[in-house]
């Protein structure tokens, strides 16, 4: 294991399950000081991200806040630059919403647009906006929101998922510059994981995982577990060129011209 973030101090939302759990595991595992695992409503499951993140040698902080409310936003921002933790040097913004619960475009509500483009896209601009400005007041840092790969083939199944994740490159292109140059404000952009929403998801059961098997040319679907370094690697100083852009990582499945 690589010890990119000796004595770092990261800030993973949604931890409390799936990838988010990954990805604060695996910075404590590459030397992280001290992991914030912030949680909407999986507080069990946070403190079972903190545990692991401890076990790997790391200091634990459990923060919980909705990414909709610019006030809870605030609050999580004071606890990451306090005096207890002392300030962030990584955020990883990995708290989206795909409309997992959504079979086709046909099942599309307003509400469930309202929701996504909130979480998506105002959530994640708020988090980049108040962590990143406390980032450049300290001279340093690197944000890594967590994308899709539905920027390059849209998703049929649920628009307003695709419609969130292009917005949310508008605002990582919008921040690296506003930041430049000391934060760095980068989008990871995975294809399918193994996630337990994924799972979840009605057609998964039905037909749709061995589909997207079939058409990803790398032959596998990965666990959160085995993409976070990847993700992290936009947050490490091998990448301290890299700067308003996003990194596909999703086995081929995109190539549409394969």
């Amino acid at each position: 294991m690589q010890r990119r973030f000796e004595g770092k101090t990261f800030m993973v939302t949604g931890a409390g399950t799936g990838f988010g759990a990954a990805l604060s595991q695996r910075a404590a595992e590459e030397g992280a000081a001290h992991v914030v695992v912030h949680y909407r409503n999986s507080a069990e499951g946070a403190e079972r991200t903190a545990e692991k993140v401890r076990a790997a040698g790391a200091e634990a902080t459990l923060v919980q806040g909705d990414i909709t409310s610019w006030e809870d936003i605030k609050e999580m921002a004071a606890v990451g630059f306090g005096d207890e933790v002392g300030g962030i040097d990584v955020l990883v913004n990995n708290v989206g919403d795909m409309a997992s619960g959504q079979a086709s475009w046909e099942e599309v509500t307003e509400e469930a647009i309202d929701h996504v483009l909130a979480v998506d896209i105002k959530g994640t601009m708020l988090m980049v906006h108040e962590f990143g400005r406390r980032m450049r007041e300290r001279e340093g840092g690197a944000i890594v929101n967590v994308g899709s790969t539905v920027i390059v083939r849209g998703s049929p199944r649920a628009p307003q998922y695709a419609a969130g994740k292009y917005g949310l490159l508008g605002v990582t292109k919008s921040y690296a510059k506003a930041l430049a140059p000391t934060v760095r404000v980068n989008t990871f952009a995975p294809g399918f994981m193994e996630t337990e929403a994924v799972l979840n998801r009605p057609e998964w059961k039905t037909g749709r995982r061995e589909m997207i098997l079939n058409a990803t040319p790398a032959g596998k679907i990965p666990k959160p577990e085995d993409m976070a370094g990847t993700a992290l690697f936009l947050a490490s100083d091998d990448a301290h060129h890299i700067t308003g852009s996003y990194m596909i990582a999703d086995g081929g499945y995109s190539m549409l011209g394969a």
